[in-house]
């Protein structure tokens, strides 16, 4: 059976409550803008969570807990796309960290994508019924009845917040600077971030926190009297984030169909300044700086001209050439232009062009003017 409807008309709690006491497996979808998340349910206990918001991907727990560092999660998240396995199996089975590490990751996860859905005031639902991710990956089991319970102590936890700081766009000043007397390293940290000028968001973002958590530590160190609110502008509605990385990853992406490639490069960065983490972003920065060095190397491949080789026989021979390579040297006789053995070559006119590249690079031939 499946339910639809709107978190106006039906709230969260009896959503849950609904797929909790009819023990339902399958998935709850939910949209609002253009966030997307989805819970999966096996008799009627959270399994675990997905959501498209940058903030809430495993990564950004790994990092925020200290699990691995920007690096070692960015070369994972490549043999991810390579291997098709798990970005958690993969690290766990390079012993960054262990099973019971990526669980606990896992479980905080999945519970702050659930919880963040009890401040929304509204989004679409819709429950499928049978409906479960593939591959399943590690489970999680948080008890629907907690969950309900934490989500509406955050509700009013918020609403007291909120009366502090009315706006994700908060920014703070601290009185006493940061004090040799806070020794936690979070409050010092948060301290110095408030004290540089950002706002609850951005300081969000640095951390690694939901805005709920971020604000949650802001109000502690303004009660004791180490944080005072400097200013409130209004930030854009939740969401907004990762309709920008969306747009800014297609523009990036018509950009590098047009060779434009700087332009191309300056959206991928935009979207690494909002999440630092995009894989997306990441790979179409290597995508375009290998696109630019091999435009700027074909630049030099003249069609009209000559290749002569530079070694002889022995010298070629501990060159290493590669089959492709062998094949374009092997024509190379002094008399035939670029574009004669271009049409004698079994392979992409580029490849051939980037062999010619690679070979003028390395010394082993040069190109005469006819």
């Amino acid at each position: 059976m499946s339910l639809t409807g709107n978190l106006r008309t039906m709230d969260l709690p009896e959503v849950l409550q609904w797929i909790s006491g009819g023990r339902k497996t399958g998935t709850l979808h939910l949209d609002r803008g253009s966030v997307r998340k989805r819970i999966a349910f096996t008799d009627g206990i959270i399994h675990t969570s997905w959501s498209n918001d940058p903030r809430e991907s495993l990564g950004q727990f790994l990092i925020r807990d200290n699990l691995v560092t920007e690096e070692q999660l960015f070369k994972a998240l490549l043999r991810q796309e390579k291997e098709g396995r798990l970005i958690g199996v993969i690290l766990v089975g390079d012993g960054v960290f262990t099973e019971a590490d990526l669980r606990h990751a896992l479980q905080a996860k999945v519970a702050e994508t659930i919880y963040d859905l009890f401040l929304w005031p509204e989004g679409n639902f819709s429950f499928k019924d049978g409906e479960l991710p593939q591959p399943p990956g590690l489970p999680v089991e948080l008890p629907v009845m907690g969950v309900i319970m934490e989500g509406a102590r955050r509700i009013d936890e918020w609403s007291r917040i909120r009366e502090v700081f009315p706006s994700a766009g908060t920014s703070f000043s601290a009185p006493r600077g940061v004090p040799a007397d806070v020794t936690e390293r979070e409050e010092r940290k948060f301290l110095e971030l408030a004290t540089s000028g950002r706002t609850l968001d951005a300081i969000a973002l640095e951390t690694r926190r939901s805005e709920f958590d971020t604000a949650v530590r802001a109000f502690e160190l303004h009660q004791r009297g180490l944080l005072s609110v400097a200013r409130v502008q209004e930030t854009a509605p939740v969401g907004d984030a990762t309709t920008i990385i969306r747009e800014l990853l297609k523009k990036a992406a018509e950009r590098y169909a047009e060779k434009r490639y700087d332009k191309a490069l300056a959206a991928y960065e935009q979207v690494l300044a909002v999440d630092r983490l995009n894989q997306d972003a990441k790979k179409g920065l290597i995508a375009v700086v290998e696109a630019r060095e091999r435009e700027r190397a074909l630049r030099g491949v003249h069609l009209d001209f000559v290749p002569v080789l530079l070694l002889d026989f022995k010298q070629l021979t501990m060159q290493d050439l590669d089959a492709q390579e062998g094949f374009v040297v092997s024509r190379v006789n002094g008399q035939w232009d670029v574009q004669s053995i271009l049409k004698l070559c079994p392979m992409a006119e580029d490849d051939a062009l980037m062999i010619f590249a690679r070979l003028l690079e390395r010394r082993v031939i040069e190109l005469r003017k006819p």
